[in-house]
C-alpha cells in the first residue's frame, strides 16, 4: 500500500454525484483529504501521479450490507480477506451486520471488530449494532451504549423480533437517541421454512416457497410503526414489487425511510434457481421477473437510493447440500460495482446515477461525511476503466467466498486504483 503524503488522479472523468460534478477534471490529495479538483494548486507537488485518462474518477463506494464473518465464523472469512476484496473492488467503507459470533451487542464486540479492521488498513469498517440482545428478539440491546461507541445503525440482521411490541420499543428506544434502525422485512410466519419465491419454479422443483406476501406485510407493518414513532427507518434488501409501491407511497408522505437492494435482485429471477442452482439460494429469495422490473425501476426513480452487495461468503460445503440445507447468500462485494456498471449499460441509470446509488445515497442513510469529493473530504476514491472487459472467474476471487452465481459472467469496468483515506490500496500488478 502507497503511503505518498501527495497524489494527483489525472486525466479522469470525475464523477461526482453528491456535488453535481461530472466533468474531466484532475483530483489533487494531500494528508488523505481532497486538497484541490482541476488546476494544481501554487507549490503543489505530487509525490505520485495517476493517469486516469479514459477511465472514471469516482467517491470510493460505500456498502452497506455486509458479513464479515469474523469473530465466529473465521473459516468462511476474515476481516482481512474481505477488506483485501474491497480494496480490489473499489469500496472503501464496509458497513457489517451485527450477526458475528459473539454478536455486536456490546461496545466490548464493537471494538474487537474495529481493531482488527484498523490492522488490516484497507478500508474503513462500520458496525450496525444489534438490536436486541443475541439478536434474540426479545431484549433491547443497549442502544446508548453502542452508539457511544460508534455503532452506525442499529439493526437484527435477518433474525426476526419476538413481536410488534418489541418492533414498536425498539424503534421508540432507537428514535430517543436518534438512531437509524436497520430492517430486514420478512414476517417469520409466512417465511416458515421456505428456501425460494413461491411461484412456478418453486413449485415445478418441489421446494417450499417464500410468498411475496412475507416481506409486504412486514413492509406495511414496519411503516406503521415507523410513522407511529418518527423512527429514521432503513428497509434493506427490498424483493418485491409490491413494497416497492408502499416505500414510494411512504416517501411521498415525507416519512423518514430509506431503502437499498441488493445488486443480485436487480439481475436474476426466480428462473435462476432453476436446475437447483444453490449459488442462486439467497434471502430474501430472487422474485418474479417483474418484481426485477420494479426494482430497477425504484432504483432509478430514486425510491430506493441505494444499492448495496449483500456480502455473505461461505465455505465451499455450505453450497454442496441439497437446495434447501444450503446456506444462502452471495459472496457479492467483487460484483457490485461490475452489475451497478451492467444497468448502466442496458440504459436503467446513467452513471451519475449509478455512482450515487453505491456512494452519496449510503452515506446519507449513516449520515456520514462519506460518499463525495469535495475539497476538505476524506480522500476516498475509486478509478475504474468503464471499456475494460473481463469475466469472472471464482478461482481468482479475492474474497475468501467463492459462492457467487456470476462466475463466468462476462463485465465491462474494472477498477485499477482504490484510494482509502489518501493512500494506495490497490493498483494494478
Amino acid at each position: 500500500m502507497s503511503r505518498a503524503k501527495h497524489i494527483s488522479i489525472t486525466g479522469g472523468r470525475l464523477v461526482d454525484p453528491a456535488n453535481g460534478v461530472d466533468d474531466l477534471l484532475d483530483l489533487h490529495i494531500s494528508d488523505g483529504k481532497v486538497l484541490a479538483i482541476g488546476d494544481r494548486p501554487p507549490g503543489f507537488e505530487p509525490e505520485t501521479i495517476i493517469d486516469a485518462s479514459e477511465q472514471v474518477v469516482c467517491p470510493g463506494l460505500i456498502d452497506l450490507a455486509v458479513h464479515l464473518r469474523e469473530p465466529g465464523y473465521e473459516y468462511k472469512a476474515t476481516i482481512a480477506s474481505e477488506t483485501r476484496a474491497a480494496a480490489k473492488s473499489g469500496i472503501t467503507t464496509l458497513v457489517c451486520a451485527p450477526d458475528t459470533d459473539p454478536v455486536i451487542d456490546t461496545p466490548a464486540v464493537w471494538e474487537l471488530v474495529r481493531r482488527r479492521a484498523k490492522i488490516s488498513a484497507r478500508a474503513r469498517v462500520l458496525a450496525v449494532g444489534a438490536l436486541t440482545q443475541k439478536l434474540k428478539g426479545e431484549q433491547l440491546s443497549e442502544i446508548a451504549a453502542l452508539k457511544a461507541a460508534g455503532c452506525v445503525a442499529m439493526g437484527n440482521g435477518r433474525r426476526p423480533l419476538a413481536s410488534t411490541l418489541v418492533a414498536r420499543r425498539a424503534l421508540e428506544y432507537a428514535a430517543t437517541f436518534g438512531m437509524t434502525v436497520f430492517l430486514s422485512p420478512e414476517d417469520h410466519h409466512l417465511k416458515a421454512g421456505g428456501c425460494a419465491h413461491e411461484g412456478a419454479v418453486a413449485t415445478r422443483l418441489g421446494l417450499p416457497g417464500i410468498p411475496s406476501a412475507a416481506e409486504c406485510v412486514a413492509v406495511a407493518r414496519d411503516l406503521a410503526l415507523a410513522q407511529h414513532t418518527g423512527a429514521r427507518v432503513h428497509f434493506r434488501t427490498l424483493s418485491t414489487g409490491s413494497s416497492v409501491d408502499m416505500i414510494r407511497n411512504a416517501l411521498a408522505g415525507q416519512l423518514p425511510i430509506t431503502a437499498d437492494v441488493a445488486a443480485h435482485q436487480l439481475h436474476l429471477t426466480e428462473m435462476d434457481v432453476d436446475g437447483f442452482d444453490a449459488r442462486c439460494h439467497v434471502s430474501p429469495p430472487l422474485r418474479t421477473l417483474a418484481d426485477r422490473d420494479a426494482l430497477r425501476r425504484a432504483v432509478a426513480d430514486g425510491t430506493i437510493g441505494v444499492i448495496c452487495s449483500d456480502h455473505q461468503p461461505h465455505e465451499a460445503d455450505a453450497k454442496e447440500a441439497p437446495f434447501p440445507e444450503t446456506a444462502p447468500g452471495i459472496s457479492g462485494l467483487e460484483t457490485l460495482l461490475p452489475l451497478v456498471l451492467k444497468l448502466v449499460e442496458d440504459g436503467t441509470l446513467d452513471l451519475p446515477a449509478a455512482i450515487a446509488r453505491v456512494t452519496s445515497g449510503p452515506a446519507a442513510v449513516i449520515d456520514l461525511p462519506l460518499g463525495q469529493l469535495g475539497e476538505g473530504a476524506i480522500a476516498d476514491v475509486c478509478v475504474f476503466d468503464p471499456e475494460l472487459p473481463w469475466t469472472l472467474n471464482t478461482r481468482t476471487m479475492t474474497s475468501a467466498g467463492k459462492n457467487t452465481p456470476f462466475d463466468g459472467w462476462e463485465f465491462r469496468g474494472r477498477v485499477t486504483h482504490t484510494l482509502f483515506n489518501g493512500r494506495i490500496v490497490h493498483r494494478p500488478d
